[in-house]
């Protein structure tokens, strides 16, 4: 039976057809041990955590004032997933790790966020920790924190937010003061801190940005440290659990505050250099952020794939045109209306995995190039990519799992099936790791900027290329080359506009947009790409390729279109968001 988690046809397509990851010259894997990979993920997922996914939405964990309750399908799910080695697929062989490339580790994840976003959520959070601390921390400290988290034996956090701050890291207050013996003494309140207390594991290694003390004002003043729950000794850090907080959806991972420092001072060990702790952090964040899209993308290829089934098997209703009431009813996928939703939902979440899988591959590129050449676009793609990847899959696979609910129909917005489920984990996903708005911020005020324009002009120049190559094939890919040409220059053209203004809070007025303007022209060159493999002859014919081409024909025609408008309002640097009272609110 065809899981309803991921398509395995969709990860074997894009990894090996379109991306060719075992030819690369980065590629150190061949074909087998990627299936092997996938294999065993898709095993290890249907068989721990798909069946406790309900189960983690309806009983939440719970704090009874001294500890925290996990229900108990949750430990075995986590230790199966680092018995079988998927904590360190991406860490060398010296730590305990398989030394896999990042795409190939990433398209294995993917089952997991489809099975069970909450449980996923602690061994997601604890790689990007291992792999900061793997980047930036001392040797002593890679291998008293690092080699743990590979083998599941310790759990990481990131904690960045505080109460009155938010996502405002210039205004954390939490303070942290040197100590005789080389260690820190860290005190303040961090707020939404995922997996931030449980009994799931030995310790928890939290990365804490605090002030120290004389530091400049803002984030440039913040610094990194780590502050375990349990210090080398055996002994309890000074690091208290306020409550948790109750979320709509994604219910299964602690969602914490937490006090650091209540007594004596919660012990720190500072990583790299003082003052440079959110440069350290942006290593975590940005992989987070990466992370959060291809979650969303789980959450809504799932949602899909239950929506596909559903519209396949669910009579209703007769044909147009039909006139006997006897006559016997249809499956609803004959309804046009329904195929629109479906092709919609089928566009967004595999437009939205060649993305996320688009940015592994640059990610293993800037990692293991040899060419410093490859390695400095792969960089400068990234910077302008990874805002997208975090935003445009929040935003349209979400989208998705809201048309997931509508195929259903009534039964959608019930909780006997699993669709409003993996809405409301879906939701959260535009908000934590960065909101869209800030995502648009980044995009807009930094990424597009810098370096001259560096990063917009490499991705220009890329899209160029599958311009052209598309342009030399008869039929809808020379169409839909011509039509994304088109977009592309006319948003060259209106990104240089805005910031001929002179005007940083008009240029930034209406970033929102712009971030999903560059989104969906980023997601359209992916498809042209993935439709020009899907166009070879001898695949001409077969009903997946086929169904390709429908999903891209489907992107160029309802949703590319979409760019006109907003385009237009972006040059018409419209002043309304910029001089509006708030008072008229």
């Amino acid at each position: 039976m065809p899981s309803h988690l991921m398509s395995r046809r969709d990860l074997d397509f894009l990894l090996h057809e379109w991306l060719r990851v075992s030819e690369s010259p980065e590629g150190t894997v061949d074909r087998e041990t990627v299936d092997a990979v996938l294999d065993l993920a898709e095993q290890v997922a249907t068989r721990w955590f798909a069946p406790h996914n309900r189960r983690n939405d309806s009983e939440e964990p719970r704090f009874d004032g001294t500890r925290v309750h996990v229900h108990d399908e949750v430990a075995p799910a986590l230790a199966a997933y680092f018995e079988a080695g998927f904590g360190g697929m991406t860490m060398p062989e010296e730590l305990g790790g398989s030394d896999l490339p990042v795409v190939v580790a990433q398209a294995a994840d993917l089952w997991f966020s489809a099975a069970n976003v909450g449980t996923a959520g602690y061994p997601f959070l604890t790689k990007a920790n291992a792999n900061l601390l793997r980047a930036h921390a001392t040797p002593e400290q890679v291998a008293t924190w690092v080699q743990p988290m590979v083998e599941g034996r310790f759990f990481g956090t990131m904690c960045l937010s505080e109460p009155q701050a938010g996502s405002s890291l210039a205004d954390v207050t939490t303070r942290a003061v040197p100590h005789d013996d080389g260690t820190w003494r860290v005190r303040g309140n961090k707020m939404w801190i995922s997996g931030g207390d449980h009994e799931l594991s030995d310790n928890i290694v939290h990365l804490v940005l605090a002030r120290a003390a004389g530091a400049p004002a803002g984030v440039k003043g913040l610094s990194l440290f780590i502050v375990p729950k349990v210090l080398p000794d055996g002994s309890r850090n000074d690091v208290q659990l306020a409550g948790l907080n109750h979320k709509m959806g994604m219910r299964g991972i602690t969602n914490t505050l937490l006090n650091f420092g209540e007594a004596d001072g919660a012990v720190g060990y500072l990583v790299g250099d003082e003052n440079r702790g959110l440069a350290y952090m942006f290593h975590m964040m940005n992989e987070a952020r990466v992370g959060v899209g291809t979650s969303a993308v789980a959450l809504g290829y799932s949602g899909y794939l239950h929506a596909l089934e559903y519209a396949r098997t669910r009579p209703q209703g007769r044909p147009i045109g039909a006139k006997d009431p006897a006559s016997p009813m249809v499956p609803i996928v004959d309804h046009a209306d329904v195929r629109r939703m479906l092709l919609a939902m089928k566009s967004y979440v595999e437009g939205g995995l060649a993305l996320e899988l688009y940015c592994g591959r640059l990610l293993d590129e800037e990692r293991t190039a040899t060419d410093p050449a490859r390695t400095r676009e792969a960089r400068l793609l990234l910077e302008i990519l990874t805002p997208i990847a975090k935003s445009w899959p929040s935003q349209w696979c979400l989208a998705a799992n809201d048309l997931a609910i509508q195929v259903h129909g009534g039964y959608g917005y019930t909780r006997e099936y699993p669709v409003e489920q993996l809405w409301r984990d879906n939701r959260l996903n535009p908000i934590h790791e960065g909101t869209h708005g800030i995502q648009a911020l980044d995009l807009l005020g930094r990424k597009v900027t810098m370096a001259d324009g560096a990063a917009v002009h490499l991705l220009a120049a890329r899209m160029r290329d599958t311009i052209e190559r598309a342009a030399a094939t008869p039929g809808a890919p020379a169409t839909h080359a011509a039509e994304l040409a088109a977009h592309l220059d006319r948003t060259l053209e209106v990104t240089a506009a805005l910031w001929a203004t002179g005007d940083p809070a008009l240029a930034l007025a209406d970033a929102t947009t712009y971030l999903e303007v560059l989104g969906h022209l980023v997601v359209a060159w992916l498809w042209l790409d993935v439709e020009l493999v899907a166009t070879r002859a001898e695949t001409a014919t077969d009903p997946f390729h086929a169904g390709k081409r429908a999903a891209a024909q489907y992107f160029f025609t309802r949703e590319l279109p979409r760019l006109g408008p907003q385009l237009d309002l972006l040059a018409g640097m419209d002043r309304l968001l910029v001089d509006l009272d708030p008072s008229v609110l």
